[in-house]
Order: structure tokens, then C-alpha cells, then sequence
């Protein structure tokens, strides 16, 4: 299973908010063994939240969307996903009825606040109020972190792939130098290589066999100098 990310905001644009969704998205669809492919940011425009989603819906397995969700005048995520999906924004009466349970009555509830595309699944958030939205693929979660990563928990089982195993060594040598090995490493042993310099150099080995990456770190450590932060 193959996804993309997208989040919502001009405040994650201008650098006012960091953008930790993406982050937490993409490690808990890697533990899962879901391959990300993009991770985008767009303004609280509804042509480029429109643009996008179509855009990835055709290419991925799903696409999930963060942040800009609500009834105030720059919430228009929704918006941008109804017009990528070609449907129109409804209010949604499961959403009301789950609301109403929570103790919000309908006259509580600013207009707007359950109106989702229409056929789409309620997601329902347990932490705050305004609901997100799963259809054809797209979900739509909120941008609070803590409302997003509620939400997501109760789809996670939704996003199914291989798990990988992954193992790192860490080269206390110039990465240069360690073109040759990497090299030598990717032909004896069918992983996936990456090297991230620094201080020292961390190289990530990855492949869905746990023996193979086993054996293709202790194959590298071997062959490198090694620091005390290999593992």
C-alpha cells in the first residue's frame, strides 16, 4: 500500500507552526509497512487543496489530508476535497446524531461544522468537535495534533502493508570513503541503502527479510570503522 500526506495550512507555509502531523503520519504508516510517496503543503486555498488530492487520489493507494477543518472562514479543506472528488459539501446527519450524544445539540454547533462531502464516512473526533471525512480513498483529519492522532487511530487498521525491518550502522569515517563498501553491500545483498552524514555517517539498511538485514549489517560493520553509537 502506497500513500501521500497532505497538509493544510498557511501557518506551516509562513513557518509559524512546525509541522509535526506529516512527521507522525509517516512513522506510524511505516511501522504499518505503508509506503509514503509524497508529503505536501498547501495554503488554505481550495484550488490547491482540489489540485493536489485529485492529483494523488489518481496515483496512490490513499491520500490523507491535515488540518484546516471547521466552520470559520479559513477552514475550507473540505471544500478543496469535495471539488477534487466532484460531489458537494452536505450535512452530514450521522455526524449531527454522534454530536448530539457527546452533548452538543445542533443549535450549539457553529453552521457548517458537520457538512462533509456527500456520501462520505464521519470520522468522528474524540478529542474535539469538528468531525473529518473518509471517501474514495481520501481522508480528511483535523490539524490539532492531538485531535489528529485520535482521529487516525480509529482507521489505522485501513492502512495495511509489509512490514520492513531496519538496521543501522553507524561509520565513523567520511562518506566518501564508504562509497566503494555501499556499493559492494547493495550487490551481495538485495536491501535498501541509505546513508545520512553528520558527526559520523548513519547508514540505514532496510528489507522486508530480517535475516537479510542482519546479515547485511554485520556484512558492513565488518568493513567500516564503527563508533560507539552503532547498534
Amino acid at each position: 500500500m502506497n500513500t501521500a500526506v497532505v497538509t493544510v495550512g498557511d501557518e506551516l507555509l509562513a513557518g509559524r507552526t512546525t509541522d509535526t502531523n506529516a512527521t507522525w503520519l509517516c512513522e506510524q504508516l511505516a511501522t504499518r509497512g505503508v509506503t509514503v510517496e509524497r508529503v505536501t503543503t498547501v495554503p488554505d486555498r481550495v484550488g490547491d487543496i482540489a489540485r493536489v488530492v485529485n492529483e494523488y487520489r489518481a496515483e496512490y493507494d490513499a491520500v490523507i489530508v491535515t488540518g484546516g477543518l471547521g466552520p470559520t472562514h479559513d477552514d475550507v479543506t473540505m471544500d478543496g476535497v469535495a471539488a477534487a472528488l466532484g460531489t458537494d459539501l452536505t450535512e452530514h446527519e450521522d455526524a449531527d446524531a454522534w454530536l448530539e450524544k457527546q452533548g452538543y445539540s445542533h443549535a450549539d454547533l457553529t453552521e457548517g461544522t458537520t457538512e462533509l462531502p456527500a456520501g462520505a464516512r464521519p470520522l468522528h473526533n474524540e478529542v474535539g468537535v469538528a468531525p473529518g471525512a473518509a471517501l474514495e480513498g481520501v481522508y480528511v483529519l483535523p490539524g490539532v495534533p492531538d485531535e489528529m492522532r485520535a482521529m487516525f487511530e480509529t482507521i489505522e487498521s485501513e492502512f495495511v502493508g509489509t512490514p520492513t525491518h531496519r538496521a543501522v550502522v553507524v561509520a565513523d569515517e567520511p562518506e566518501s570513503a564508504l562509497l566503494d563498501r555501499l556499493e559492494r553491500l547493495r550487490e551481495e545483498f538485495d536491501v535498501s541503502v541509505g546513508s545520512y552524514p553528520g558527526e559520523s555517517v548513519r547508514v540505514e539498511i532496510e528489507n522486508v527479510d530480517e535475516t537479510t538485514v542482519r546479515e547485511a549489517a554485520s556484512w558492513l560493520r565488518n568493513r567500516v570503522e564503527t563508533t560507539d553509537d552503532d547498534r
